[in-house]
This record gives structure tokens, C-alpha cells and sequence, in this order.
């Protein structure tokens, strides 16, 4: 049986960083080889990795309601791959310039769905595909009011044509359940919602 207490390897040796492509997003190949569990340090191997800007998402919930505010978008990532290419996801933003999450979460509820937070509770940070990817994701619930919550919102300027609808609580956990709800972060806040609402709610109804 596999000892689980021993300590993992933690030994990285960058020997050489190319990048290979720089937009908004740079994709970089990597040179490295890396410590081995059985002791010692690997054969030198060869990485691509996509670098992005770390990502705040953020589930709106309205405890007294007992309803959340979720969004639907165009996503090109989705095409050919899913029925629909326009998901069901929550509000979020990148964190590109000097900001903290919570400043991110506060303004992405304003420009997404003019949403005022009052409250952000941390569910967790995880990153989405780090066999690929370095982006880091803090995902939060954000206490809101959903009275008159909705429509169509997105900057111009960025191209960007959102529509914002607010859900019961089980119909949105429902749609996870259905698939209809198919990204990430949206499954992850909306089930832990479900396993911490009565505290939730308790809190901040």
C-alpha cells in the first residue's frame, strides 16, 4: 500500500523558457525536468504552457430568496464541442491589472449585471487545467439583492453581449444536474452552495 504521509517532490529546473506565441493570452515551451517521487531528478522534457491572467468568478446569491444570478455568454471554446456555444456561467472577470480578487468580484458584478455584492464569501482557488494552463481561479459566492435583477448588459468596447437572468436556487442546481450548466466554476460554486447553504443562508438572510 502507497505510504500517502511521504512527503511529495517539490524540485523544479527550469533550463530553458521559450515563447512561442504572445497576444492577449502567450503560450510559452518550457525546457525543465523535475524531482521523481522515488528520489532523484527526471529526464529533461518539454512543456508547452498557456499563460494567463488569473480569473475571479463569482456566484450571486440572494439568501433570503433562496436565488442566484447567473450569466449566458458566447464562448468560443465551446463550438463543435457542445450543443450551444452561448453557457450558463457565473459572473467573473480577469485580474489584469493592479487589483486584489475582491476588487475584481466587486467590479465585474457591477459591469456584468449591475449587481451590487455586499458580501463576498471565499469557496475556494483551484486551477481549471494545470496540465496546460498556469491560470488560478478564486471563486467566491457574493451576497446580493435579485429584486429587479437582470437583463442585457457587457462593455461595448470589449465586445462583449451578456444577458443576466436570476434563478430559483434548486432550478439552477438542477440544470447542473441536467448538463445544461457545463463549465467549471459555475458546477463547483453551485454545489458547494448546495452543501453550505443552510449555513449561508442562516448568515445572511
Amino acid at each position: 500500500m502507497t505510504d500517502i504521509t511521504r512527503t511529495s517532490p517539490t524540485t523544479v529546473e527550469v533550463i530553458l523558457r521559450e515563447n512561442c506565441f504572445k497576444g492577449f493570452y502567450r503560450l510559452d515551451r518550457l525546457h525543465l525536468r523535475h524531482e521523481l517521487f522515488d528520489g532523484g531528478m527526471g529526464n529533461p522534457i518539454n512543456r508547452e504552457v498557456f499563460v494567463r491572467h488569473d480569473a475571479v468568478c463569482v456566484l450571486p446569491y440572494d439568501a433570503r430568496r433562496d436565488e442566484v444570478l447567473l450569466l449566458e455568454q458566447f464562448r468560443v471554446g465551446a463550438m463543435g464541442k457542445a450543443e450551444n456555444p452561448w453557457m450558463i456561467e457565473l459572473v467573473a472577470g480577469l485580474i489584469d491589472k493592479d487589483e486584489q480578487p475582491e476588487e475584481v468580484a466587486h467590479r465585474e458584478a457591477q459591469e456584468e449585471a449591475d449587481l451590487n455584492l455586499t458580501a463576498l464569501w471565499p469557496i475556494s482557488r483551484y486551477f481549471p487545467s494545470p496540465g496546460g494552463s498556469n491560470e488560478l481561479v478564486h471563486l467566491y459566492l457574493g451576497r446580493c439583492d435579485t429584486e429587479g435583477a437582470g437583463g442585457l448588459y457587457g462593455l461595448a468596447e470589449e465586445n462583449e453581449d451578456i444577458r443576466a437572468t436570476v434563478w430559483a436556487f434548486e432550478d439552477a442546481l438542477q440544470a447542473v444536474r441536467d448538463g445544461r450548466i457545463a463549465n467549471a466554476a459555475s458546477i463547483i460554486a453551485l454545489q458547494w452552495l448546495a452543501l453550505n447553504r443552510a449555513e449561508v443562508r442562516g448568515l445572511w438572510s
